[in-house]
């Protein structure tokens, strides 16, 4: 769906992460005040970003597994992947200039 978060969970996450086109992938859980500040601005970015970055979230109480693989320890965390690689990762809730600044220097 375009201009829209991809809601990503175990059968999807692989495949979304491959691909020419990066995608940051928002590692969050229904119970996190911090990641529901942010879910609006992964929104606006997914339309803004459009063509040039891809935005993804993974709840990470119903994808364990992928969280301990990745290694995040807290959320909400964002990590850009581009290719199967990560490329870059940050943690905690930020305004969207940070996110902005995150994305453009991994493009």
């Amino acid at each position: 769906m375009a201009g829209k978060v991809i809601e990503l969970d175990t059968e999807t996450f692989q495949d979304a992460i491959q691909g020419d086109t990066p995608i940051l992938v928002d590692f969050w859980a229904v119970w996190c005040g911090p990641c529901r500040v942010v879910a609006p601005i992964m929104e606006q970015l997914a339309s803004e970003m459009e063509g040039k970055m891809r935005i993804g979230k993974l709840d990470i109480d119903a994808n364990q597994h992928i969280a301990m693989q990745l290694k995040v320890a807290s959320i909400p965390t964002f990590i850009i992947f581009q290719n199967g690689e990560m490329k870059d990762r940050m943690m905690g809730a930020m305004p969207k200039s940070r996110f902005v600044d995150f994305i453009n220097r991994n493009l």
